[in-house]
């Protein structure tokens, strides 16, 4: 049986500013396909076959969100595990390995991040049933892209000897070295080599025998991981691993824990139109286009403007006379880059973050597990949000020690606690939730509750927070 292992971590901060610390790229609808990538990724196992439900790792951040877009897509994973910290791939996948083997001591792992993308899903399905045989005889799979570029931002794998399995000839390799990201130069010799593929970080092995491999080259890892798994608890719909033993866990990746040591490292090519939607120039590159190159996506007008990418999430967006450039508009941002200059977005997140500013890792709209708010206006002493409350959901009970509430419903039907009254606000009606006292907000309704809350007072952030009752465990 085969147990997908879906990555969702990673801030995605090349995306900037639509992926973003707080709502990276996996859970966005990047291509404007209908879809977050974590979704596609999730609908592409329906091409496979033996495959168990997924096993999904992520952090605490982001949980309510890995759970609503499985909800969305009518898939209940067979586990969604929180990581504390991040401590990169190998304690993930660890992790992983030990739940599958709690269901299945014969189980496989597909390991898959959330956040690529690949065009033709029947190359995907014949390369993971190559692959499986390999695994099934102990091998560590891993899969390599057939490269199409000289590309500079990805790892590479040199294919050994073909390998005989069951006595049968197939598009499997052993694995003759993994070489890190290369200069342009040495990029085109791998080209011209066709014994080099692009590192894909997808792997196929026994979860058995990843734990055996990873015991002998990276114990610190193996050892820290087990414990955690072992004091692990469920917390709702989570799998919560003990904090203390896995931030103690060494971080390292699979490739440099495990496959760069081991004996048992197998490789199948992967020629599948794929992309690991890395930066805006991925984004351009598997696009469609108009005939003079550009990229439109959202309310976009274009005008004498070539091989160029412009992106709208909120507004209007118009160029005139671009060449090879980037336009991204959010609520609160905007990126003008020269396509050639697009790996650097880093460089712009890490100066916001060290200037402290909020658009560095937060969007205005804010998603919650019972709904979303965003904030519409604010100045000093005040701040306007726009909250949308899913049916049946409610917000924690809660109080507030430097601010008071104003609320008034623009749609829906609400049940609002206040101090000891309970009572029910519909659309045009308004209530005043003063400083210090404890309230709740519930849709009791049959449609989505929005409502717009006036906050004044001398201290507005997030973390003037005191929660008595949470419907969702949190505690700030």
């Amino acid at each position: 049986m085969i147990f997908p292992v879906i990555l969702c971590g990673g801030s995605g901060s090349r995306l900037w500013p639509l992926s973003r610390a707080s709502y990276p790229k996996q859970f966005i609808d990047v291509l404007a396909d209908g879809y977050s990538m974590l979704q596609s990724t999730a609908l592409r196992l329906k091409s496979l076959n033996n495959v168990a439900a997924p096993l999904a790792i992520c952090n605490h951040e982001n949980r309510f969100f890995v759970a609503e877009q499985f909800q969305q897509l009518g898939v209940q994973p067979a586990n969604i595990i929180l990581e504390p910290v991040a401590r990169n791939t190998a304690p993930a996948v660890a992790i992983a390995a030990f739940s599958a083997l709690e269901m299945n001591p014969d189980s496989l792992l597909l390991v898959l991040p959330a956040d690529h993308n690949i065009k033709n899903e029947q190359a995907f399905s014949i390369a993971v049933s190559q692959a499986t045989h390999a695994a099934e005889q102990g091998y560590l799979v891993s899969f390599g892209i057939v490269p199409d570029a000289a590309e500079t931002g990805y790892g590479y794998i040199e294919r050994g000897e073909p390998l005989l399995i069951n006595n049968t000839q197939r598009s499997i390799f052993s694995i003759k070295r993994f070489v890190e990201k290369p200069n342009k130069q040495t990029a085109e010799s791998y080209i011209a080599d066709e014994n080099f593929s692009w590192n894909s970080g997808m792997f196929l092995f026994r979860a058995d025998q990843f734990l055996f491999e990873l015991g002998a080259y990276a114990p610190e890892i193996y050892q820290a991981s087990q414990q955690a798994f072992k004091q692990a608890y469920r917390d709702l719909d989570f799998i919560r691993v003990d904090e203390e033993c896995f931030a103690a866990c060494p971080s390292d990746s699979i490739d440099y824990a495990v496959m760069e040591h081991t004996a048992k490292g197998a490789m199948v090519p992967l020629a599948a139109d794929w992309s690991d939607v890395g930066s805006w120039q991925a984004i351009w590159d598997i696009s469609d286009k108009d005939e003079q190159g550009n990229v439109a996506i959202g309310d976009v007008l274009i005008q004498d403007s070539v091989n160029s990418l412009v992106l709208s999430d909120h507004r209007l967006v118009t160029t005139l006379g671009l060449s090879n450039t980037v336009v991204v508009e959010t609520s609160d941002a905007v990126l003008v880059a020269n396509k050639n200059a697009i790996q650097d977005v880093k460089k712009i997140v890490t100066a916001l973050q060290l200037s402290h500013r909020s658009e560095g890792s937060a969007h205005q709209l804010v998603f919650r597990p019972w709904g979303s708010y965003e904030t519409i206006c604010q100045g000093e002493r005040f701040q306007v949000k726009r909250i949308v409350v899913h049916c049946g959901q409610k917000l924690s009970l809660q109080m507030h020690h430097h601010r008071a509430e104003h609320w008034v419903v623009v749609s829906g039907e609400a049940q609002v606690t206040c101090g000891d009254e309970v009572f029910t606000l519909i659309e045009n009606q308004s209530t005043y939730i003063p400083l210090g006292q404890k309230h709740r907000l519930e849709n009791v309704g049959s449609i989505p509750l929005t409502l717009i809350e006036i906050q004044s007072g001398a201290y507005l952030g997030e973390d003037d927070i005191v929660r008595f009752d949470d419907d969702y465990g949190r505690h700030v």
